[in-house]
């Protein structure tokens, strides 16, 4: 099934979620950060943070907290089964800390094929932003939609 070009633009409800001290400590663990700016209230202020801050990518998980965070895939007609995560990058802004409330917002912000149609990609834009309104950050993902009965 290809993917209809005029989802160009649609905006999906917003997440917010409470940055959690313990939750940024284990995620830190999990990834296998040393640093301990992550884990460590003490070594976070000793270099100038003013809570535990964010460990790169954690801000991915945002959009987890929804029920059904894939659900804005089958909203648009895919078929889970048939996708792949193509690419995920970031742009940073400020960084966030444990206890930051951040609110994120996706949207689609380009489709297209490749090999006739073969290969769809969906590119969904993610603006995180704090309680107060700053900007954070900027996540990109781009999801590939296998589409075997293409020409």
């Amino acid at each position: 099934m290809a993917i209809d070009p005029r989802v160009l633009g649609t905006e999906f409800p917003s997440t917010t979620m409470t940055i959690d001290a313990g939750r940024l400590r284990l995620f830190a663990k999990s990834i296998g950060e040393t640093d301990p700016i992550y884990t460590d209230l003490d070594a976070a202020r000793d270099a100038g943070h003013r809570d535990l801050p964010v460990p790169p990518t954690f801000l991915f998980g945002v959009e987890l907290e929804q029920p059904d965070p894939f659900g804005w895939l089958s909203s648009l007609g895919v078929d889970l089964r048939s996708i792949l995560h193509g690419e995920q990058s970031y742009t940073y802004h400020q960084s966030a800390y444990a206890g930051d409330t951040v609110t994120a917002v996706p949207q689609i912000t380009d489709v297209y094929s490749k090999k006739g149609g073969a290969l769809e990609f969906i590119v969904k834009d993610v603006d995180i932003r704090r309680q107060d309104g700053v900007p954070l950050a900027t996540m990109q993902t781009v999801i590939v939609v296998r589409n075997p009965g293409a020409n």
